[in-house]
């Protein structure tokens, strides 16, 4: 069997950018990795393009997510008989069922609560309702409170909104429940409740780590999280 292919899939508010430093540690071990963009408008329509290019890949997959981009993951994995593992990072691992609005409820509102606003006008491309951006006073420490602030400004800058629709549609399919998983903690998340995470994480039977970090705790100690993922690999 060949090596795998990680291909990692960004959530809201960003783009595939964010992984480069995963990439660099992966590639420098001999890991091939690419990061698709994930047009973030509707969940279903995210997981299906997530599903193409994965089934494109001739050999196996492990599949990364970030934020959002758990969910594209777990629906899109489901049906994708060349996935071999799962790796969540500070994302949402939801049953069937759920949406990533719905299974925060049992939780204290994360500040992504109070700092997200919409758009006056639809979300192009989206089923329905507007897109979500977070605002410029609460980015840096909403999603990204440990890069530089020179960093997170174009961060700001840059971000790519989510939809609601792709917030509030409910999940069809759980591809953890047949695949083995990996999840990745941020302590000091404040876009996905920590405690949150850990639900995901243990009702999934994952291979559970934490990071002293913010929701993209990936982009500021790219060596720690690409080990994580490397555990995956290695089974």
């Amino acid at each position: 069997m060949s090596d795998p292919t990680v291909v990692l899939v960004h959530g809201a508010f960003a783009d595939a950018s964010g992984y480069a430093g995963i990439i660099r540690e992966l590639n420098s071990a001999g890991v091939t990795a690419i990061a698709p963009p994930n047009p973030l408008r509707s969940l279903a329509s995210d997981a299906a393009a997530a599903a193409a290019v994965v089934g494109a890949i001739d050999g196996p997959v492990v599949l990364v997510g970030h934020s959002y981009g758990g969910a594209v993951i777990t629906q899109a994995s489901a049906g994708l008989g060349n996935v071999t593992a799962l790796v969540y990072l500070a994302a949402f691992g939801l049953d069937a069922g759920e949406s990533c609005a719905s299974v925060q409820q049992p939780f204290p509102p994360s500040m992504l609560a109070s700092t997200s606003v919409p758009t006056p006008y639809p979300a192009p491309g989206a089923p329905q309702g507007p897109d979500l951006y977070i605002s410029k006073e609460g980015f840096r420490e909403t999603f990204c409170a440990d890069v530089p602030v020179d960093v997170a400004e174009v961060m700001f800058a840059t971000q790519r909104p989510l939809s609601l629709a792709a917030l509030t549609e409910n999940a069809t399919a759980a591809g953890w429940k047949n695949k083995p998983s990996w999840f990745l903690v941020s302590e000091h998340d404040n876009a996905i409740p920590p405690d949150a995470e850990r639900f995901m994480a243990q009702r999934m039977g994952a291979t559970t780590d934490s990071i002293d970090g913010s929701h993209t705790a990936f982009i500021a100690s790219p060596v720690r999280v690409a080990a994580f993922i490397k555990k995956a690999l290695a089974g």
